[in-house]
């Protein structure tokens, strides 16, 4: 039976899979129900989401193929597999983004009177303009380079817009140059909005793009260009630190952090219209292949097009404003201490505000009964109310003890400077643990009431930063039971000290009871169906794919467990699989926000087991990462989190099916009996 549940064709692929949950972003952009301005942001996060699929897991991928790995997942597939059925999915991904683009959204938009203006479109007065804007703006700090011997082809930024440029005639010194290179700096705005003047609907703008290519033989003096086509290359983004060999985690970081701009190229983006040679000729300096080339029929960078909605001032083409609420247990109490003290407080973001724990740490600053704040961060930024009130208590004079996570991926750059911040303020500062990122979201306040220290702490899902709480779904828990406090303290402990891990009483930790207890709770269900009692298994993540995890999983399917999954993103494990996972179901629910709670919760015969958690069941999260798994025990609490939990399993607007074969199916709605989960939510817990 063992044997059986090792079968690679009950895996699915993990990049496939990702790429299965970038299909489920786009549809948003096709979705007459999503408002048209927020329909191109999820054109323009999808395009994101791909990019980083290449700078990370196709960047891996490639390493691993360059070295001869023969390594392969539970899905068995190799690195050299992989990247073909990368190519085929991701070409056709490609397509239907610029499909999306050029027949659903730009005609749409056009309607409205937000045009995008092509070259070939220009009126009199806009070519007039245009010209006076890019010799005004452009021309002086743009440096083209021409490709001869003394001047051999340049290494483009990451992702930066770039033109190759064909040329006819002679330079300034009789050269007969046929190619150069044009890279236009980053600080240039990649969207130009013209003035009333000589616009001909209210917002009408012009790509960056067109304005250079229409203008480019000015910048070669006497010679023709004869055609200018964008490109853009992808490079290996992700970062190596040899843990082993370094003394100083945030200098080695530094060091690496400006290789990240000119790693290995991955992928090459040209201009539909890029003539063969020319493309050729670019895959050939970046050592690519064909394959590793995707042809763009519009910008080469949809990202450019992100800024758009908030240039636009059409409330009714966006999602409807709204306004967190704040907890009663909070306005009503003199103090968020007073608040605490009298039970447990759940803040479900963002349809609840995130003040409520920024008071927290100012009230905590400016207390004098507090003696002491630790906090872990790990995607913050230094303009954020959380390192305000930090700094502040640090100035005071309270012990502040941070963990910051330097190698939160593509926030490493912020967090060194938020380290360097808070060390010259006076906050104790360390970076967790070698070899394992500090995930968890914990907060920590000690405060003297008459003999005794009182912990309060808070617990989250997500990140403690104010932005992603507008954007992210995340619960953050309140709450100074004493086992709490205490396994929180040890938790801090383990972080900054070296030393056996002390037993906890409540809290589960990755790498060290995590795993084994999430299989213990999994096989104590397929128990229960076994004896014949309720089996039943509900969890809410964003990515599934550990193998003991699914094979627990899936014996608990055969033991007759009823097994419930909300799955934002990856997940490896295939549902409906008969004599397997018939009794498991897999959604997904993509909508307004990004779904981000982690949710965990066992029948347990009729005595419930529920736990909000900092990790996804990934391999990395439970044994690479310290990741906090924290009960729910306040009766109100649970009940509450179990109504919010059926809104996701009956959602039947946002909702997509997962099958067997790995692919989604959105779930459709029956005339007049729509319902969203975030909507629901919005409506249930917002002030508005």
């Amino acid at each position: 039976m063992e044997d059986d549940l090792l079968n690679p064709e009950l895996y699915v692929n993990r990049e496939l899979s990702l790429l299965e949950f970038n299909r489920r972003v786009l549809a948003q952009a096709q979705d007459d129900d999503t408002p048209l301005l927020e329909r191109l942001r999820f054109l323009c996060i999808s395009s994101s989401v791909l990019d980083e699929f290449f700078e990370i897991r196709v960047a891996g991928l490639k390493q691993q193929e360059a070295v001869g790995s023969t390594q392969r997942g539970p899905d068995n597939l190799s690195p050299s597999g992989q990247l073909r059925h990368i190519r085929t999915t991701a070409a056709a991904l490609v397509a239907e983004l610029y499909r999306v683009l050029n027949e659903i959204l730009i005609p749409k938009l056009d309607i409205q009177g937000i045009r995008f203006i092509d070259g070939s479109d220009w009126n009199d007065k806009q070519k007039q303009w245009l010209k006076r804007y890019f010799k005004r703006e452009l021309a002086p700090i743009i440096s083209p380079i021409a490709l001869d011997p003394a001047h051999p082809f340049p290494q483009p930024l990451n992702k930066s817009l770039t033109f190759i440029v064909s040329l006819e005639g002679q330079d300034a010194f009789g050269r007969q140059l046929s190619r150069a290179i044009v890279q236009v700096p980053r600080a240039f705005p990649r969207m130009v909005r013209l003035p009333e003047s000589c616009s001909q609907s209210p917002y009408e703008f012009v790509l960056l793009s067109s304005i250079i290519e229409s203008h480019v033989s000015g910048l070669f003096s006497g010679m023709k260009a004869t055609g200018c086509f964008p490109f853009r290359v992808t490079r290996n983004s992700d970062l190596f630190v040899d843990l082993e060999e370094v003394d100083d985690l945030l200098m080695a970081l530094e060091g690496e952090l400006s290789s990240r701009r000119f790693g290995d190229a991955v992928r090459l983006e040209v201009d539909v219209d890029c003539p063969d040679d020319l493309e050729a000729f670019l895959a050939t300096q970046f050592r690519l292949n064909r394959e590793d080339v995707y042809r763009c029929d519009g910008p080469v960078n949809l990202m450019r097009l992100a800024t758009v909605p908030d240039l636009v001032d059409r409330p009714e083409l966006k999602y409807p404003g709204f306004t967190p609420r704040i907890p009663e247990q909070f306005r009503s109490a003199g103090d968020v201490f007073e608040a605490i003290r009298g039970g447990d407080i759940l803040l479900h973001h963002p349809f609840e505000s995130f003040a409520p724990f920024i008071e927290f740490l100012r009230q905590s600053a400016a207390d004098p009964s507090v003696l002491s704040i630790r906090q872990t961060l790990y995607r913050t930024g230094l303009e954020s109310a959380v390192v305000e009130a930090l700094t502040d208590a640090a100035t005071s004079g309270k012990e502040v003890l941070v963990v910051i996570e330097l190698r939160a991926r593509f926030d490493e750059e912020a967090n060194i400077e938020l380290a360097n911040h808070l060390q010259s303020v006076g906050a104790h500062v360390v970076y967790g643990v070698v070899g394992h990122k500090t995930h968890s979201k914990m907060s920590m306040v000690v405060r003297r009431e008459g003999r005794a220290l009182a912990r309060y702490v808070h617990l989250g899902t997500g990140n403690y930063h104010q932005r992603t709480t507008r954007l992210y779904t995340d619960y953050g828990l309140f709450s100074c039971d004493p086992e709490i406090g205490e396994d929180v303290q040890e938790l801090f402990q383990q972080l900054t000290s070296m030393g056996k891990a002390g037993r906890l009483k409540k809290l589960l930790q990755s790498p060290f009871t995590l795993h084994k207890t999430i299989l213990e709770l999994i096989e104590q269900e397929a128990k229960n169906a076994h004896k014949g009692k309720s089996g039943y298994i509900f969890a809410k993540m964003n990515s599934l794919i550990e193998p003991q995890v699914i094979q627990a999983l899936y014996r608990a399917s055969q033991a007759g467990v009823k097994i419930e999954l909300v799955v934002r993103g990856v997940c490896a494990l295939r549902p409906g699989v008969k004599g397997v996972s018939t009794n498991i179901k897999v959604r997904s629910i993509i909508g307004r926000f990004l779904e981000h709670t982690r949710v965990f919760h066992f029948d347990n015969d009729g005595d419930p087991r529920l736990y909000l958690s900092s990790a996804d069941w990934m391999g990395r999260n439970f044994f690479n990462r310290v990741e906090t798994c924290f009960p729910i025990e306040d009766a109100v609490v649970k009940k509450r989190i179990l109504r919010e939990c059926r809104y996701y399993l009956t959602d039947n607007s946002q909702a997509w099916l997962m099958g067997s074969d790995g692919t989604y199916q959105k779930i459709k709605s029956p005339s007049g009996n729509r319902r969203s989960a975030q909507e629901s939510l919005l409506a249930e817990l917002s002030s508005d």
